[in-house]
């Protein structure tokens, strides 16, 4: 882990654009966590989008709950759940107040390791559900930042979502982004396509 350099925060109005265009522009971008006044940062390289109650992969398609209520709250703001009762998942909320959408965030290089899947970087950097609603556009404990890094089209693959087949044609649509080309060796001794 090393601590991050100078970059621009992302703003709210970063993350009020459409979701499939956040997600896309996040590729590249660096996740910074503070850790007793240390900076942590690791470049995106894999995210997934999650695009209205109607996706029937987003959690908002059951409805507004206690749980997804942050989802249809400002952009900018994290989502951080729990699944199977162990992993921890950080979700950035995007686009309109009351159109629950967000980017779930899956995969970064952090010192020069690639931490597959979203459990594991929520691991690896403390990130838990004490995190579920801190705005991620104020540079405190949890952020976005550009560091000036340009990531053409082709060189972010797109495929299906992971871990959605029970939302029929909606796990089908092309709403993960990955880079295409990592560097860093992986935690798990294999890269997901």
């Amino acid at each position: 882990m090393v601590p991050s350099k100078s970059g621009t925060i992302l703003s709210q109005s970063y993350f009020s654009r459409p979701t499939l265009t956040v997600a896309r522009s996040l590729v590249g971008k660096y996740l910074i966590r503070c850790i007793d006044g240390r900076e942590i940062a690791g470049k995106i390289v894999e995210v997934e989008a999650y695009v209205g109650s109607q996706d029937r992969a987003c959690h908002a398609a059951k409805g507004r709950t206690r749980r997804t209520e942050v989802m249809f709250g400002p952009a900018g703001v994290a989502y951080v759940y729990l699944i199977y009762g162990m992993y921890h998942c950080l979700n950035v909320v995007t686009e309109r107040e009351e159109f629950p959408s967000a980017v779930l965030i899956r995969a970064i290089e952090l010192n020069e390791e690639l931490i597959d899947g979203p459990g594991r970087l929520c691991r690896a950097l403390q990130i838990d559900r004490r995190l579920n609603r801190v705005d991620l556009t104020i540079g405190e404990s949890l952020w976005f930042e550009d560091r000036g890094e340009v990531v053409g089209r082709g060189k972010v693959g797109v495929y299906p979502r992971i871990g959605v087949d029970y939302a029929g044609m909606w796990a089908k649509k092309l709403w993960r982004f990955r880079l295409s080309r990592i560097t860093g060796p992986t935690r798990t001794g294999q890269t997901k396509k």
